[in-house]
């Protein structure tokens, strides 16, 4: 079984855990597939918001898809659930990516 259709298996298995999907969500970057990407990103943010690595990731796709304003928005809100989760770091490499913009 090829990397992509493991991770897919993983990712749409009954109570997936948000690494699983959030791996899908970066082979589908890795593989240039930004727009499946987005989705599986947008999809985590929604069902899992505390999941803080999510953020940065997707808010890169949305830069690179050239949606600075929607990658912002991503930015602030991973910046305050990372601040929820008490992980400074995280809230700190988030608010340089939204400051870049």
């Amino acid at each position: 079984m090829d990397r992509l259709a493991m991770l897919e298996k993983m990712a749409s298995a009954p109570g997936a855990e948000p690494f699983a999907r959030y791996g899908l969500a970066m082979e589908y970057r890795r593989l240039g597939r930004l727009d499946d990407a987005v989705r599986r990103f947008s999809e985590l943010v929604r069902d899992e918001p505390a999941y803080v690595p999510t953020y940065l990731m997707y808010g890169q796709v949305l830069v690179e898809l050239g949606r600075p304003d929607e990658a912002r928005a991503i930015f602030e809100r991973g910046i305050e659930a990372a601040r929820a989760a008490g992980d400074d770091h995280a809230a700190s490499e988030l608010a340089a990516a939204r400051d870049a913009l």
